[in-house]
């Protein structure tokens, strides 16, 4: 079977994060320090770690079959290449950010303004969208130091949790986009491993969709079931077990992360007892 080639970045934001996806997928990746090809050896697949703003153009020419790349990139650089998942992690957004002394009342500020960014066909495209004309500073790395340098009025960059902005007494003023990690596609993927791709797609969701579940176990009075069934259904229904004591029984479902401790604080008041939560490693539908 041909293997599939899959680059991640080599090291930062999404490095570790990915890495961890492609372990929790049961694939064993047999790399040393500062190797920049390595084989899973359990995996048809081989591992390119690349810099980050070279992937697209690797996915573009087909040395890649795939990656593991955040979707702003892919927005700024990967045009005709697709998306094949969504990967729930490295959230971010593309965002405008001003001076804290910048008087800023709305996108119309930025008119006949300098902006510097890494970003720049995205910024181009939000400006035409506006209306507005501005001067572009494109730069590879501390953008955030522009305004500070007086080389920009603004910046465009990625925030995650606006601590880096804040230490350079910048304030964010206009969000472009929301971003994730994704897995890219290249268009040039040879036919024969697009079956290894669709295996190690299957593989992804099971891991993700465990991650987006928790496993719950609780005792609940017999004349209490009805109503805490309704409120853990499950993925279909939950499954019930007679316990020692025929009054009771046992209920075993799961509930959404984002749903838990709500629906954790209704089983109690409507009786239920006992309350197990279980982290689940893999969830396959």
């Amino acid at each position: 079977m041909k293997k599939l080639k899959i680059a991640v970045q080599k090291s930062g934001r999404l490095h570790d994060q990915s890495i961890r996806l492609l372990k929790d997928c049961g694939i064993s990746i047999d790399n040393g320090k500062d190797q920049l090809k390595a084989a899973a050896k359990n995996f048809p697949m081989e591992i390119y770690y690349l810099r980050n703003g070279d992937i697209p153009q690797y996915l573009k020419d087909g040395v890649v079959d795939c990656a593991i790349i955040g979707e702003n990139l892919l927005i700024e650089k990967g045009e005709g290449i697709s998306i094949a998942e969504k990967l729930g992690f490295s959230k971010c957004r593309v965002s405008l950010a001003v001076s804290k002394i910048f008087e800023y009342d709305s996108v119309q500020d930025l008119e006949g303004k300098r902006i510097a960014t890494s970003y720049p066909n995205t910024v181009r495209k939000f400006l035409k969208e506006q209306g507005l004309n501005a001067e572009l500073h494109i730069i590879n790395g501390s953008v955030e130091i522009a305004p500070n340098i007086g080389l920009a009025d603004a910046i465009c960059d990625i925030v995650s949790s606006g601590s880096t902005l804040f230490k350079n007494n910048l304030k964010e003023v206009e969000e472009i986009l929301r971003s994730e990690a994704v897995l890219a596609v290249s268009p040039r993927i040879p036919s024969e491993s697009r079956e290894v791709l669709s295996k190690l797609q299957f593989r992804f969701q099971a891991v993700l969709k465990g991650r987006d579940f928790r496993y719950v176990l609780l005792n609940a009075p017999n004349d209490k079931l009805d109503t805490i069934i309704n409120l853990i259904p499950g993925m279909k229904s939950p499954t019930i077990l007679p316990l020692a004591d025929s009054n009771w029984s046992s209920v075993h479902s799961v509930v959404q992360n984002n749903e838990f401790w709500e629906v954790i604080d209704q089983l109690k008041n409507a009786g239920a007892e006992g309350i197990l939560v279980c982290p689940i490693e893999k969830m396959v539908i």
